[in-house]
């Protein structure tokens, strides 16, 4: 099949009815929904799977065309035939998480109890609840022990989750980007975030579906506050300055002026277009919630112990939303675990976005892992084997 064949097939949908899923707030979902793309062959002894994570605003669709907005899926330079990760050689699982609002069960879908979308009823995840969803995919395929995880930012999240709490399924981990814990700052973006979403008059404490309202406004600036952090000062300098939008002069008034406010206001209002409210709510809380070190004790190093899962963890030096520091932070927790972790720490001054750009020295490090590993796990030509 063709590239773009393969790459402009809709995303599938699976039914979970007989494997309740008891999530971390005390509330079980007896049934549960996971919208999933998939890209590639599984080799007969099912060793070749590689499970890509997205991050928050993300969705199944990392490679070819997005069939649902027409745009290029979010990790095109990375994945597909002949790239990085080789959909010739690998089986790639992408799904969209638990409270997303790309097919899977979230804010949006109907309650079984017959009352509509569940909206505020739907109960609050963490990133544990999606990544024991995800297990339940992953045993859907048949698939014992998957070759790689990996993922950015969030993704990283659910990456270092399936590590953590899923271990012996996991041969190879990338998270890049990312952090074992929230910090306070990233909370404090969240929930400014979370507040223009509930302060929008559309928003109807969560009810807007049946109102056929949506809070536009109130996401737009939760995005456009989001999106600052995803970015550098160098980023933002470079591309934008202090020049002016479609003006030669300021105009002394509270119109966009600049190019910067422009480009934010586009990025919120285009957002909209294709992310739910409430899902945002949710999902943002789940990253808030996240700290694999409480869960152990406060010991991170313990999260990882006896650990055969080869890690590879990549941060940039621009990123202030998730800092080197944290990614240091957990590479000494994996070293003190006795884990087998490589590490780098590359230079670039785009900001947190920089993991879903073109970045040579990221696509390197992640070729040479990914090669290393394949070896390793003993993977052919014809499945992720080296063909240097």
């Amino acid at each position: 099949m063709s590239e773009n064949n393969a790459n402009q097939e809709p995303s599938e949908t699976v039914l979970f009815d007989s494997a309740a899923l008891k999530l971390d707030c005390g509330v079980t979902l007896d049934t549960l929904e996971l919208a999933y793309r998939t890209y590639g062959t599984l080799n007969d002894d099912k060793t070749n799977a590689i499970l890509i994570c997205h991050a928050l605003t993300g969705d199944q669709y990392p490679a070819g065309e997005n069939p649902l907005t027409g745009k290029p899926g979010w990790w095109t330079q990375i994945v597909g035939p002949g790239r990085i990760i080789d959909t010739d050689k690998y089986f790639v699982i992408c799904s969209n998480v638990l409270g997303g609002c790309g097919g899977s069960t979230g804010p949006q879908s109907d309650n079984p109890d017959g009352s509509g979308p569940y909206g505020l009823n739907f109960p609050v995840i963490t990133i544990a609840d999606m990544v024991r969803a995800q297990n339940l995919l992953i045993d859907h395929f048949g698939i014992e022990s998957l070759f790689c995880v990996i993922g950015g930012s969030m993704g990283g999240m659910q990456v270092l989750e399936w590590a953590a709490a899923h271990g012996e399924r996991v041969f190879s981990a990338v998270p890049i980007a990312t952090s074992a814990r929230h910090s306070s700052q990233n909370i404090a973006f969240h929930e400014v975030g979370r507040q223009a979403i509930l302060a929008d008059p559309e928003w109807h404490s969560g009810a807007y579906y049946a109102q056929k309202a949506h809070p536009r406004k109130g996401l737009a600036v939760a995005r456009m506050a989001a999106h600052i952090t995803y970015l550098s000062e160098a980023a933002l300098q470079r591309k934008f300055g202090r020049n002016l939008q479609d003006r030669e002069s300021i105009t002394y008034g509270f119109d966009a002026d600049f190019q910067i406010e422009s480009y934010l206001r586009h990025q919120g209002m285009s957002f909209v277009e294709r992310f739910d409210a409430n899902s945002y709510l949710y999902i943002t809380r789940a990253m808030d919630y996240f700290d694999i070190a409480a869960e152990n004790g406060g010991n991170l190093a313990a999260a990882f112990t006896n650990s055969a899962t080869r890690f590879c963890v990549m941060s940039f030096t621009s990123d202030w939303l998730f800092p080197t520091a944290e990614s240091v932070n957990l590479v000494r927790a994996l070293n003190a675990a006795g884990a087998n972790v490589s590490f780098v720490e590359i230079e670039s001054d785009k900001g947190h976005d920089a993991f879903l750009l073109d970045e040579p020295e990221m696509h390197a490090t992640l070729n040479g892992f990914l090669k290393s590993a394949a070896k390793a796990r003993g993977l052919t030509n014809d499945a992720g084997g080296d063909d240097d």
